[in-house]
């Protein structure tokens, strides 16, 4: 049972690092990627000079803030560390679900994200991680490229990618209005009898892994509560309690107790006394003076 326990103990251990390590996992930089290009910008997004450059947009995927900040940008795979992003800035910090822009102009000395190459229509471009050699993502650049139709992703979440005429850097590439998860849930359960199956599920399930929780708890003090009478018995008699008697020892203090309150009434010591009544006597007070034997006629 001992080993049973530790063998439980243990696996919500393991369950709890695999969790830690999901979430750390979650906020690091395997959740970038590539999301939109614009390869011939000719009168579409500007940067903070003014200029039609074309830019390249990384996508944060997860739901945690993601440093980009120590990766690498390149089109060349032979050069992993062509343009190294610095992170000693806050503004390379990702949040959830956002996005960052680069400008691909060959004018690096204008700030972190103007990158010391351009892009072209055939090319490839990566992006690795801060040691410089696991890649993170990448992205090859198909031919026939249209003068201010971005190239980019029909989800966040999705693999396919399409032309927009209309480019959205910095932002969701689809602004369609999209069903809630309540709306579809609503479409396939207008009734709600699946709703309250779930929900029910869901409670009887947690209250079923308290039960069994708390009784593998309970047996397990109750098997080692009775198993520690057999250990002593197997081995040396245990010490008594300092201050404890005996059955033995209490019998023989309650006979000698009883024997002692006995010899007290071996010799009486009661004294009886007889006292005699004095009663004063009047034949005055007689009823037979006070009666006659015949009546008066």
């Amino acid at each position: 049972m001992h080993r049973k326990f530790n063998q439980l103990f243990s696996g919500l251990i393991i369950l709890l690092l695999i969790a830690s390590s999901q979430s750390l996992i979650a906020q690091g930089a395997s959740d970038l990627k590539f999301n939109e290009i614009l390869v011939l910008n000719e009168s579409n997004f500007v940067d903070e000079y003014g200029q039609h450059n074309s830019w390249i947009e990384i996508v944060n995927s997860s739901y945690s803030t993601v440093n980009i900040g120590g990766c690498y940008l390149t089109d060349d795979k032979a050069n992993p560390t062509k343009y190294w992003i610095p992170n000693d800035s806050p503004e390379t910090m990702i949040p959830p679900r956002g996005f960052v822009l680069f400008f691909a102009d060959n004018k690096p000395t204008r700030g972190i994200f103007h990158l010391n190459f351009v892009i072209d229509q055939g090319q490839t471009l990566y992006l690795f991680d801060t040691n410089g050699r696991s890649l993170i993502d990448e992205l090859n650049i198909p031919m026939s490229q249209e003068v201010d139709i971005s190239y980019a992703r029909t989800h966040i979440d999705e693999e396919e990618w399409t032309k927009m005429t209309h480019t959205t850097p910095r932002s969701e590439n689809d602004h369609s209005r999209k069903k809630s998860a309540g709306d579809q849930f609503v479409e396939h359960d207008p009734s709600g009898i699946g709703m309250v199956i779930v929900a029910m599920s869901v409670v009887f399930s947690a209250l079923a892994i308290l039960f069994l929780f708390y009784l593998f708890v309970g047996k397990r003090f109750t098997t080692r509560a009775k198993s520690k009478p057999q250990t002593a018995e197997a081995g040396a008699k245990p010490a008594k309690e300092e201050g404890q008697l005996s059955g033995e020892i209490n019998a023989a203090i309650a006979m000698s107790l009883y024997l002692y309150q006995a010899e007290l009434h071996d010799e009486e010591n009661t004294v009886l006394t007889i006292k005699k009544v004095a009663r004063t006597y009047s034949p005055w007070n007689s009823k037979i003076y006070t009666l006659r034997k015949n009546p008066r006629i």
